[in-house]
């Protein structure tokens, strides 16, 4: 069957067949363009056709026949001699009726949930929050090529999560100062150019926050000074399959999948992982005031929670307006498609899951033991290889921490980053924490088959203080996110070491890179998977800004200028790292089970400053000290952590033909600090002296 259709200007003609419902999406093949979308209740469907991405019109509007066109729920319709690059969007007709939970709107365009390109070029938010038509102003999806990419040999690292070390960054505020001095600021392109730092610092992930499509001209609220704020993080997604175009070189031809596919090509030979950080809780569409963009103007019954009884509005777990769901066979399907497109045909290795709580939730919000959203991606094929991280909380108050519904997922550990945070600030009698932290939190991770690798430890992420802002203020410095300062975390654990900001006092800037060395040297010691927040190793500053979501500027970005000001700390990070990977009894795959070595030594053991005397019951004690053993002729290491203001003294155990040296001291300079292997200095002692506030390591050799 072949049609003709007429565009808006009445002059161009293309013509079309029945097409397929399967796949989703638009498909090039030969001879031109499958296009596919589900809507279950529109009574009438139009694809637009546009020839730029800034064409104010279509050329062509196409109005597909609901006898020819559809098959159960999808639309569909073939589109000859189109190729990939073609801009285009949908528009659809049924009950506008929020009090039955449609909101279908026949003047909305509408981007493809399944399309793996967007262009914004003619984007206004506040044009598809109210009704009428946005045509002159909507984003447009594109016609992607999956294809033709020459991936070169590409393929996945698998590194085990035991040997990972996580780098969390914002691609944009990575490169976007100035001072990173590349090519293409804040783009996919501008993460390739600074790939010698992280080879060099030895990081082996990098954890993306979102580079999916969101809205980051969506004026949140307005600052002190009068100026928007806009969505910065990137949470709230508004196309699932399409890489964020704010983060391509060529945004107005729709090339972010080709970008993206080179930055993870690159990050790949350099021997580095792709971990996307994913929100599948809720859309940036919001709540009843929100824009029409694409799930909601297509079938808002269906993709989204509405309240039992009041179907005009939406469920709300995530405190962002509205909620995915999840539980609905064909949301299920659009977050497994997803998944699997980013893992097949974009090569990324895994995926860490905001709020993942809420795909534990079925109808009414209540929590599953078998949420089939969770358990899909468990069970997939194609997910098997990939590493999958929860943020095993949502904000409607379920939290599965250590006790997530699905066995093989990693969790970001909060617990750690909060023992470990008051123990350095020098809280007391906290040593019992922290050893179980250390050890991989086997208190937490209990479910069978948990392993320390389910643990992903940090001391800071971008929610939060960076490591700098924790040692340099004592609360939070938030008004220029316009709410008073009264958003973010209240507590932070954190310390100033005596002067609010930055200081320009010797004694307290000593102090400071020796607590960051000490966060550093704790979190790279412990069991479980090591995350640094990206600039921690050049000291980044927010000011004091720990919930910096709405600050694209320099008080986000990351300023290069200060690895020149902070080689200690970046030194000390790279050494660290490098100590970490050196020593496979710091990335066991299994808790520790009582397990002797050949020289006696049992795979751990804890101390104080008396061997085997670790002070659970002591409310006072401030240090704490382990032995590592090594096993088949692998260096023992003995940790001593002093976090009170005096110098103490550890006893240390015997090694039976081998000696301590000092490999670590975190009181030192560098490169004292981690000298280079074969330079540590011995001890002869039978004891050995932790200067205050400091962490010391030694290896028997």
């Amino acid at each position: 069957m072949i049609r003709l259709r007429y565009g808006a200007h009445g002059g161009g003609q293309v013509k079309t067949s029945q097409g397929r419902p399967h796949p989703l999406g638009a498909a090039p093949e030969p001879g031109g363009v499958n296009f596919a979308v589900f809507s279950q209740n529109a009574s009438g469907m139009e694809l637009l056709l546009f020839e730029r991405c800034d064409s104010p019109e279509p050329f062509e509007t196409i109005a597909l026949d609901p006898e020819l066109n559809r098959t159960f729920h999808c639309w569909h319709v073939f589109v000859e001699g189109l190729k990939a690059g073609s801009h285009y969007a949908y528009r659809a007709r049924g009950p506008q009726e929020p009090e039955r939970g449609h909101r279908f709107d026949p003047d909305k365009v509408l981007i493809d949930p399944y399309g793996r390109g967007v262009t914004a070029a003619q984007w206004d938010r506040g044009a598809a929050c109210v009704p009428g038509s946005n045509l002159r102003s909507s984003m447009r999806s594109v016609v992607a090529a999956i294809d033709g990419y020459d991936w070169q040999g590409d393929q996945p690292l698998n590194r085990p999560l035991a040997e990972t070390v996580i780098y969390e960054l914002h691609v944009g505020g990575f490169t976007r100062s100035p001072s990173s001095k590349t090519l293409a600021p804040g783009t996919f392109h501008g993460v390739v150019e600074k790939i010698p730092h992280m080879k060099a610092l030895g990081i082996t992930a990098v954890e993306l926050l979102p580079v999916m499509l969101f809205d980051d001209k969506a004026p949140l609220r307005k600052g002190p000074d009068g100026k928007p704020l806009p969505n910065y993080w990137g949470y709230g997604s508004l196309g699932f399959f399409a890489p964020h175009p704010g983060y391509s070189r060529s945004p107005e031809e729709g090339k972010g999948l080709d970008e993206f596919r080179d930055m993870v090509k690159a990050l790949h030979r350099a021997g580095i992982e792709v971990i996307l950080d994913v929100v599948f809780g809720h859309t940036g569409e919001g709540g009843e005031d929100g824009p029409t963009v694409s799930l909601r103007g297509l079938e808002n019954s269906v993709y989204y929670q509405l309240v039992p009884g009041q179907p005009s509005r939406y469920v709300d777990y995530t405190g962002n307006g509205n909620m995915l769901n999840c539980g609905h066979p064909v949301v299920e399907r659009l977050v497994l498609d997803c998944l699997e497109t980013w893992v097949k045909d974009m090569h990324v290795d895994g995926f860490r899951f905001g709020e993942a709580s809420v795909l534990a939730r079925g109808d009414g919000g209540t929590a599953l033991r078998w949420p089939p959203a969770l358990w899909n991606m468990e069970l997939s094929p194609a997910l098997a290889g990939t590493k999958l991280i929860a943020e095993s909380w949502d904000a409607g108050g379920l939290y599965q921490g250590g006790d997530f519904p699905v066995e093989r997922w990693s969790e970001w550990n909060s617990r750690f980053r909060d023992d470990i945070r008051r123990f350095v600030r020098g809280d007391p009698g906290l040593v019992g924490a922290v050893a179980s932290r250390i050890a991989g939190s086997a208190d937490l991770h209990t479910g069978p088959g948990h392993r320390p690798a389910n643990s992903v430890n940090f001391v800071a992420c971008h929610a939060g203080f960076t490591l700098n802002d924790l040692v340099s203020y004592n609360g939070r410095q938030n008004r220029a996110n316009g709410e008073d300062n009264r958003d973010g975390a209240a507590e932070n654990f954190s310390w100033d070491c005596g002067r609010q900001g930055d200081a320009d006092d010797p004694e307290v800037e000593r102090l400071r890179v020796r607590q960051i060395k000490n966060f550093g040297a704790i979190l790279l010691l412990s069991q479980g998977v090591p995350m640094l927040l990206a600039g921690d190793e050049l000291r980044r500053t927010q000011q004091g800004n720990n919930n910096a979501y709405c600050q694209d500027n320099p008080l986000s970005w990351l300023d290069w200028a200060r690895g020149e000001r902070h080689q200690e700390t970046l030194g000390f990070f790279r050494a660290m790292i490098g100590f970490r990977r050196a020593h496979r009894s710091l990335q066991r795959s299994r808790f520790f089970d009582g397990g002797v070595n050949e020289r006696g030594l049992k795979d751990i053991a804890w101390h104080g400053c008396a061997l085997d005397h670790p002070g659970w019951e002591d409310p006072q004690a401030r240090a704490l000290a382990f032995t590592l053993a090594g096993f088949d002729g692998e260096e023992d290491i003995h940790v001593m952590m002093n976090m009170h203001w005096e110098p103490l003294y550890f006893e240390l155990p015997r090694v039976p033909g081998r000696r301590w040296l000092r490999a670590v001291d975190t009181s030192l300079a560098r490169p004292e600090d981690v000298p280079v292997q074969g330079r540590e200095k011995p001890l002869s002692d039978r004891e050995c002296r932790v200067d205050w506030r400091s962490v010391v390591v030694l290896v028997s050799r």
